[in-house]
């Protein structure tokens, strides 16, 4: 356990290189571990539609070390496809390849996966170890696989607010008046969470009186999609999830639209960034139940 420990590590730290260029796939790392210990294959899920971490591992392994594959193990930090999608499945890949042993760090919950992965393997004779490292290798994919578990977005909720508890400031007509909480670093932090997640969410008024870009520009990968609220959000969730692919969401819009997912409990994750600046009086902040 403590060798497969270690090669899983291994297998995370090539996964997270996909961050933000692979959703609503999940991201994947895959090494392959010769009988005498050494790495003579190692993979990732570069980016959505293309190979997957399986196909790339096996596709470094040297000709020289061919021969070895057949006393060899898999360490892979997602339950290896079984369908055919965008690209063939690697349970498949790994029995012609006659890998005979593959460790697994989560189980895949996505309908056409769901353990057929796993026992497509088994079926072909190949030894699986299965939960390695399962906990971090769950943490990397939260999003991916509270999507496909709960049949709706895994959904961030996000805002700033003042050290007195305010997310704007108002004039003496009681209109809200913009105020810039985020520095330089808190902001190249907010567009990687961005590059994170299918989609973004903002209210209608948000948009019309701060103007919002909701890119990515200060962090490399792609802008989510925008996403406006509907009246019935439980309803417009799953949509997104089953009509238009969408596993991830961040809502930032203003307290309005923020307390409506909190008082509907739609709501995975949450994110304030307090800030030092006292405002006085101002649009207050949600706030969140005491139970959550």
């Amino acid at each position: 356990m403590e060798l497969d420990t270690k090669y899983m590590e291994r297998a995370l730290q090539l996964a997270r290189l996909g961050e933000g260029l692979v959703s609503p796939n999940p991201m994947v790392g895959a090494v392959i571990v010769a009988a005498d210990g050494r790495i003579i294959g190692e993979g990732y899920h570069h980016r959505y539609g293309g190979p997957h971490a399986e196909v790339c591992a096996v596709r470094s392994v040297k000709d020289a070390d061919r021969t070895i594959l057949a006393d060899s193990t898999l360490y892979v930090t997602l339950e290896p496809c079984s369908h055919y999608g965008k690209t063939p499945p690697c349970a498949r890949l790994i029995i012609d390849c006659g890998i005979p042993r593959v460790a697994v760090g989560s189980a895949d919950p996505f309908p056409e996966v769901s353990g057929r992965g796993i026992r497509m393997l088994r079926e072909a004779g190949v030894q699986v170890t299965e939960d390695v490292l399962r906990n971090e290798c769950d943490a990397l994919n939260v999003r991916f696989l509270t999507a496909h578990r709960l049949k709706r977005p895994w959904i961030q909720l996000k805002w700033a607010q003042s050290a007195d508890g305010f997310m704007a400031g108002i004039d003496d007509d009681g209109n809200p008046v913009r105020v810039q909480f985020s520095g330089p670093v808190s902001a190249v932090w907010m567009h990687r969470r961005r590059s994170m997640v299918d989609a973004i969410m903002v209210g209608t008024h948000t948009i019309d009186i701060d103007r919002p870009r909701l890119d990515c520009r200060l962090w490399p990968g792609k802008a989510p999609r925008r996403v406006l609220p509907e009246h019935d959000l439980e309803t417009q969730m799953k949509r997104l999830y089953s009509e238009e692919g969408i596993t991830s969401l961040m809502v930032e819009g203003g307290p309005t639209l923020l307390r409506s997912f909190i008082e509907a409990g739609l709501y995975d994750d949450v994110r304030i960034e307090k800030t030092s600046v006292i405002l006085g009086k101002g649009l207050p902040a949600p706030q969140l139940p005491e139970n959550r």
